[in-house]
C-alpha cells in the first residue's frame, strides 16, 4: 500500500507510476514482490558524528534496505543508534532525492533547472575550471568539502585532484578545532581511556554535549554503569536538554562559562585534600604553580560567573574528589565559544589534579583520533602539496567569497568551486555573507549532492551523489576505537555517482589522471590505505567487520606519560607552539586574541559577553532529529522538530510580552532571524537556544539561524564559535 497526497491505492505487479517532486523530476514507482528475503549487511554510520556507529541493514533480496539498527555484537555501539539513522531508509528512497544532473537556467537561486546528461555535467564544470584557472590562476578554484560523509575514500579523495591541479588549499576548522586544541595543549595527543570503559566507573561527567540528541552510545555506557554499579552520572551544559534529565547532578551554567566551574573544581579539590599530589608530582609540569593561581578561583568567584549556586559547585567538587573512578566525558559543544580551547583544557585538567588518569573507568576522554594510524598521503596526493599554494578557512567562506583580503591570503579571488558532503550556504557563520558570495555572477559552482540543499540552489551544476549504503568506504571512529568497513549493501539509482567517480571523471578532463592516487576503485584505495596502514584489508574486514585499534591501559590512561616531549601533563599549556592535529599553516599562523590567553587554567572573557544592546546569549545547539544539516529533509524528523523555534525563559518573555507560538525577531550586528517563540523553564534567562539547522527556506524570511553566528576564529588555531553569540530580542511587530 502507497499514500499521496492522503490517497491511499495498490500498485499491481507489472505496472509502473510516476511521482513527480517539487521540482517536477520523475521518481518511479514500481511495484514489489509481496514478500521478499531479508539479509543482514554490516556496515558503519557514514555521518559527521563522534560515534561512527556499526550498523546491521536489512537488504530484500530485490535490492533494498530496511531497518537499520545498531550491531549487538559491536562492543561499543552495543545494538544502540540514534532514531535518525534508524529511519535511514526514508532517506534513501525519498522522493526528492536528487536522480539527475541539472544545469541551472534562470537567475542563481531562481529554481529553474534543465536536465542534463553526466557527460555534459562534468565537461561543464571541467571547462569552468579552466576557464577560471586561465584568468585567475589555480587558486581561483577551491575545492570545498567537510563531514557529510565521514568514509575516507568518498570525503577525502577531493584533496587528491585539489593537490594535483594546485587549487586553493582548505582549512577544515569549522567543528573541531577548539577541541581538540586545547585537549592536545594538555595531553599533548587526541587518545584517552578507552571510552567502553564508562559502563565500569563510578561517575560519569558527561561536559558540554547533549549525548542523548548527538552520541547516542554514551548514554548506553553511563546508564549501564548507573544500573550494574550504581554510578552517579552528572551532566554540565547550558540549558535543560534531554540529557540533562538523565543526571543526577544537573549543573546548567552560562555559555561560554566552563572554564570557571574546572577551576572551581580544582580549588575545592586542593582545599579539601582531594587532589592527588603524589601523582601529579610524577606526571603534571608545575601542580604548586596551578595550586597557587587557583587560591582565588573559589565557589563563590564561579558561582557569580557561570550562574551556579554556590552549593551546586560545591557538590560538583565534592562528588568528583570522593570518587576516585570518575570518567569525565567531553564534549564539542562546549568549545564552540570563543574561550572554548581554554574551557577544554581546563575540564581535562580536573582528571589531572585528581589523579582519575591512574583507575579503569576514569580520567579524561574527548576523542581517540589519533590512535589509528591510518596513512592517508595516496588518497589524498600529500606528495603533490605544494606549500607555498594558499590556505583558505572554511568557516571564513562568506568573506573569502565577498573579497575580503585577509580571509583570501591577500591573493585573487575565488571564481570556481566544486561542493561535496556539505551545505556552507545553511552551515556557516555569518549567512548573510555566505550568500552574497554565493549569488556572484562571476562565480562558478558545482555541488555534488543527495537533495536539493541551500548550498545546491545556489549552484550552477548540480550532480546528484550516491549514500553511504550505495559506496563502498572506510571509517575510524574518533569517539570510540574501531576501524570499520563500510561495504556497498545495495545498488545506487543508475544515474547517481560516487564521489570519487566525480574525481576521477574531473582529473581525466584536467589533464592529472595519470598523478599519483588516480585510476583505482573505491575497493583498491581502501586495500592500498589498509596496506600502507599495517593493516588487514577489504577482505579481512568484510568477514570481521571492523578492527579494534584501543591502546592498552598504561598508553590509554598515559601511565607511560603524557604525549609532550617532558612526558608530563601540561597545566601551562603553550599556546603559541604547541603541535596540535590541525594546527594552521605557519603562511596563516596564529588566529583569535590569543595573546590573552591565560598561563594555567582560567576564565577568560574572549567571549561575546552579553551587554545593554545584546542583553541575551544566544546557542544554536543540535536537534534531536537533524544531524547538521543532514535528516532535515525526511518528513518524519522534520514532524519531529516542528518548526524552526527560538526557546526563551518565561521571565525573559513576560517582560517583552511575548507568548509561546508568538513571532519574534532576535538579531546583533550580522543581522536578524524571526521565529516562533518557545517558552520554556529549559533554558535560564538571559540564555536562547535555537535546535537544530534548519533549511533556510524554512525560517519565515528563508534565512538561517546562521546570519547570527560570526566567522571570527576561536583562538589560538581556529574554529567557529557558533554558540557565542550576543543578540537582542524583541517581539515581532508584523
Amino acid at each position: 500500500m502507497n499514500s499521496r497526497g492522503g490517497r491511499r491505492f495498490r500498485l499491481l505487479a507489472g505496472f509502473r507510476l510516476e511521482y513527480r517532486n517539487s521540482m517536477n523530476i520523475a521518481t518511479p514507482i514500481e511495484a514489489k514482490s509481496p514478500k521478499s528475503s531479508v539479509r543482514i549487511g554490516h556496515t558503519a554510520c557514514p555521518h559527521d558524528c563522534p560515534s561512527t556507529c556499526a550498523l546491521e541493514v536489512e537488504v530484500t533480496d530485490d535490492g533494498r534496505i530496511g531497518r537499520v539498527r545498531g550491531a549487538n555484537d559491536h562492543s561499543y555501539t552495543s545494538g544502540v543508534i540514534c532514531a535518525k539513522v534508524a529511519r535511514y531508509a526514508e532517506r534513501l528512497y525519498h522522493p526528492d532525492r536528487l536522480m539527475h544532473p541539472l544545469r541551472r537556467r534562470g537567475a542563481k537561486g531562481a529554481g529553474e533547472w534543465q536536465q542534463i546528461s553526466w557527460d555534459d555535467a562534468l565537461d561543464e564544470i571541467a571547462e569552468a575550471f579552466v576557464k577560471a584557472e586561465a584568468k585567475d590562476g589555480s587558486e581561483a578554484i577551491w575545492p570545498y568539502y567537510y563531514a557529510g560523509t565521514m568514509g575516507w575514500v568518498q570525503r577525502d579523495s577531493i584533496d587528491r585532484l585539489r593537490h594535483a591541479k594546485r587549487y586553493s588549499g582548505f582549512f577544515s576548522s569549522i567543528c573541531t578545532n577548539p577541541a581538540w586544541t586545547g585537549f592536545t595543549m594538555a595531553t599533548g595527543v587526541l587518545r584517552g581511556p578507552d571510552p567502553r570503559e564508562m559502563a565500569r566507573t563510578d561517575c560519569v561527567v558527561i561536559w558540554g554535549t547533549n549525548a542523548v540528541a548527538t552520541q547516542v552510545n554514551v548514554m548506553t555506557h553511563a546508564i549501564k554503569a548507573r544500573k550494574e554499579r550504581g554510578a552517579k552520572i552528572v551532566v554540565i551544559d547550558i540549558y535543560d536538554s534531554p540529557t540533562m534529565k538523565q543526571a543526577d547532578l544537573a549543573l546548567i551554567l552560562k555559555p561560554g562559562t566552563d572554564a570557571a566551574l574546572a577551576c572551581a573544581a580544582m580549588h575545592i579539590a586542593f582545599r579539601d585534600s582531594y587532589a592527588d599530589r603524589a601523582y601529579m608530582a610524577k606526571y603534571a609540569d608545575d601542580p604548586a604553580g596551578l595550586e597557587a593561581h587557583l587560591k582565588t578561583k573559589t565557589p563563590e568567584w564561579a558561582a557569580a560567573i557561570t550562574g551556579l549556586s554556590v552549593e551546586e559547585i560545591e557538590a560538583f567538587g565534592k562528588l568528583v574528589g570522593t570518587t576516585k573512578k570518575t570518567f569525565f566525558r567531553l564534549g564539542y559543544g562546549f568549545t564552540r565559544q570563543r574561550n572554548g580551547a581554554v574551557a577544554m583544557h581546563a575540564a581535562a585538567s580536573v582528571a589531572t589534579v585528581l589523579g582519575s588518569w591512574q583507575y579503569e573507568g576514569g580520567g579524561a576522554f574527548h576523542s581517540n583520533s589519533d590512535i589509528f594510524r591510518m596513512n592517508n598521503a595516496e588518497l589524498t596526493g600529500k606528495s603533490m602539496k605544494d606549500a607555498d599554494i594558499r590556505m583558505i578557512d572554511q568557516s571564513q567562506i562568506g568573506r573569502a567569497l565577498t573579497g575580503d583580503a585577509v580571509a583570501l591570503r591577500h591573493r585573487g579571488p575565488v571564481t570556481a568551486m566544486l561542493i561535496q558532503n556539505t551545505n556552507p550556504v545553511n552551515i556557516a557563520p555569518e549567512q548573510r555573507l555566505v550568500k552574497r558570495g554565493f549569488a556572484r555572477d562571476d562565480l562558478f559552482v558545482a555541488v555534488h549532492e543527495q537533495f536539493m540543499t541551500d548550498t545546491a540552489e545556489m549552484a550552477d551544476i548540480v550532480i546528484p551523489a550516491t549514500m553511504f549504503v550505495e559506496h563502498d568506504d572506510i571509517y575510524r571512529a574518533g569517539g570510540q576505537n574501531h576501524i570499520l568497513l563500510g561495504p556497498k549493501l545495495v545498488e545506487p539509482p543508475e544515474t547517481v555517482r560516487t564521489n570519487l567517480f566525480v574525481i576521477e571523471e574531473l582529473a581525466k578532463r584536467l589533464g592529472v589522471a595519470d598523478r599519483p592516487g588516480f585510476g583505482f576503485t573505491a575497493r583498491e584505495m581502501i586495500d592500498r590505505v589498509l596496506q600502507s596502514s599495517e593493516l588487514p584489508g577489504y577482505d579481512h574486514f568484510l568477514e570481521h567487520k571492523w578492527f579494534d585499534r584501543q591502546p592498552d591501559f598504561d598508553d590509554a590512561h598515559f601511565i607511560n606519560g603524557f604525549a609532550h616531549a617532558d612526558g608530563r601533563f601540561h597545566f601551562r599549556p603553550d599556546w603559541r607552539n604547541q603541535p596540535a592535529p590541525n594546527r594552521p599553516p605557519e603562511a596563516v599562523g596564529l588566529l583569535g586574541p590569543y595573546p590573552e590567553l591565560p598561563q594555567f587554567p582560567d576564565q577568560v572573557d574572549v567571549i561575546e559577553v552579553a551587554d545593554a544592546e545584546h542583553p541575551f546569549r544566544l546557542a544554536t545547539s543540535p536537534a534531536r532529529n537533524f544531524l547538521n544539516s543532514s535528516f532535515a529533509e525526511t518528513k518524519t524528523s522534520r514532524q519531529k522538530e516542528g518548526r524552526p523555534e527560538l526557546m526563551i525563559n518565561p521571565v525573559d518573555a513576560e517582560a517583552q510580552d511575548i507568548a509561546h507560538g508568538d513571532l519574534v525577531q532576535v538579531g546583533n550586528a550580522r543581522g536578524e532571524v524571526r521565529l516562533h517563540a518557545k517558552l520554556t523553564i529549559e533554558v535560564k534567562p538571559g540564555v536562547l537556544i535555537a535546535e537544530g539547522l534548519w533549511p533556510n527556506k524554512a525560517h519565515v524570511d528563508g534565512e538561517g539561524i546562521n546570519v547570527l553566528t560570526g566567522a571570527d576564529p576561536v583562538a589560538p588555531y581556529g574554529g567557529a564559535a557558533v554558540h557565542d553569540n550576543k543578540v537582542w530580542l524583541r517581539k515581532d511587530a508584523a
